[in-house]
C-alpha cells in the first residue's frame, strides 16, 4: 500500500551565529524541509510579515531583540500566535527554560544541537500546530469569531476572522488601554454580567466581547462582534457633561492614544491636550488617564 508523502515543513531559523545557521540549513534541507533564515529578532519579525512558516527555531540569546522578547512579540500578534516556537540556546539553567516557556515557546533544545532529535521535534510540533490550525479554520469557515484569552488579556489563539477583526479594530497595535479594560473585566468575578464587554475601537465602531466559557484556570473562550454605534463623542458629552473638545480628547484616550498622538490627530498643542485632560479628570472625578479611559469604556459598555 502506497502512502502519500508527508508535507514538508517550512522552518524559520533565527540565530545570529553564521555557523549555527549553516549547520541547521544543511540538516533541515537534507530532511526535505524548506528553510527561512533571520539573523536577529527584528529581522525575524519583518520576515514574518512576508512569509508564514510552520515552526520557528529561535535562539534565546541574541544582540538587540533577544529570543524571549521576539517570542513575546510574536505571541502578542494574533496573526502569529499559533506558530510553535522551539528555543535553541546553550543556556541550561532552570530559570532560562522557564522564561522560554513563559514567553510562549513549546519546546527547548540546548546547543550543541543533535540534528535528528531536533528534526523529530520539529515534525511533532508542526503536526500538532497543523491540527490546531485546521480546527481553527473549520470554526472560521462556520462563521465563528472566537478568541481564547488569559485573564490578563493575553491572546492564546484566535480564528482567522477574529484575528482580522482585532487587527482592523486596533490597526496601530496600540491596544494597551483596551487590554487593561479586558483584563479587569475578566478578573472581576463579582461583576454582573461578566459575560459581555463593549469596547470602542480605533475605527470608531464598538467591539463587543462575550464569554462563552472558562477553558482553564484564568483562561476564557470569547466571541467577538463589531457594530456601528452612535457617535461616541455625543455619548461622552451627554454622560459626563463634557464640552465637544473634551469629549473628543476622551474618545481618543479610550482608544489608547498617547497625548502626543491626540494632539496631532486633533491639531492641538500637547499643552492644550493636557489642559483638556485636567478638566476631564475633574468632571469624571478621577486622577489619571487610565481611570478616565475606564470611565469612557464603561459608558460605551452600558449603552
Amino acid at each position: 500500500m502506497m502512502h502519500e508523502p508527508r508535507p514538508s515543513a517550512i522552518v524559520l531559523v533565527v540565530d545570529d551565529s553564521p555557523d549555527t545557521l549553516s549547520f541547521l540549513t544543511d540538516a533541515l534541507d537534507a530532511a526535505g524541509m524548506t528553510v527561512l533564515i533571520a539573523v536577529g529578532g527584528e529581522n525575524a519579525l519583518a520576515l514574518l510579515n512576508e512569509a508564514m512558516p510552520d515552526v520557528v527555531l529561535l535562539d534565546a540569546v541574541m544582540p538587540g531583540l533577544d529570543g524571549f522578547a521576539t517570542c513575546r512579540r510574536m505571541k502578542a500578534d494574533p496573526r502569529l500566535s499559533h506558530l510553535p516556537v522551539i528555543f535553541m540556546t546553550g543556556l541550561t539553567e532552570t530559570e532560562h527554560v522557564i522564561e522560554g516557556l513563559e514567553a510562549g515557546g513549546v519546546d527547548y533544545v540546548t546547543k550543541p544541537i543533535i540534528a535528528d532529535e531536533l528534526i523529530a521535534r520539529i515534525r511533532v510540533h508542526r503536526d500538532n500546530a497543523r491540527i490546531a490550525r485546521s480546527s481553527s479554520l473549520a470554526l472560521d469557515a462556520a462563521g465563528r469569531v472566537l478568541m481564547a484569552m488569559t485573564d490578563k488579556a493575553e491572546v492564546l489563539w484566535t480564528t482567522p476572522q477574529a484575528a482580522a477583526l482585532w487587527a482592523s479594530a486596533f490597526p496601530g497595535g496600540d491596544e494597551a488601554v483596551v487590554k487593561s479594560a479586558i483584563s479587569r473585566w475578566l478578573q472581576n468575578t463579582n461583576e454582573a454580567p461578566r459575560a459581555r464587554l463593549k469596547l470602542l475601537t480605533a475605527s470608531g465602531r464598538s467591539l463587543s466581547l462575550s464569554v462563552i466559557a472558562a477553558t482553564g484556570p484564568d483562561e476564557f473562550l470569547l466571541t467577538a462582534a463589531e457594530t456601528k454605534d452612535a457617535d461616541p463623542k455625543t455619548l461622552l458629552q451627554r454622560r459626563f457633561a463634557l464640552t465637544p473638545r473634551e469629549a473628543e480628547v476622551l474618545v481618543w484616550v479610550a482608544r489608547g492614544k498617547a497625548n502626543r498622538d491626540i494632539a496631532e490627530i486633533l491639531t492641538l498643542s500637547p499643552r492644550t491636550v493636557n489642559k483638556h485632560l485636567e478638566q476631564i479628570y475633574a468632571k469624571l472625578g478621577v486622577e489619571n488617564r487610565t481611570a478616565a479611559a475606564a470611565c469612557a469604556l464603561n459608558a460605551f459598555a452600558s449603552e
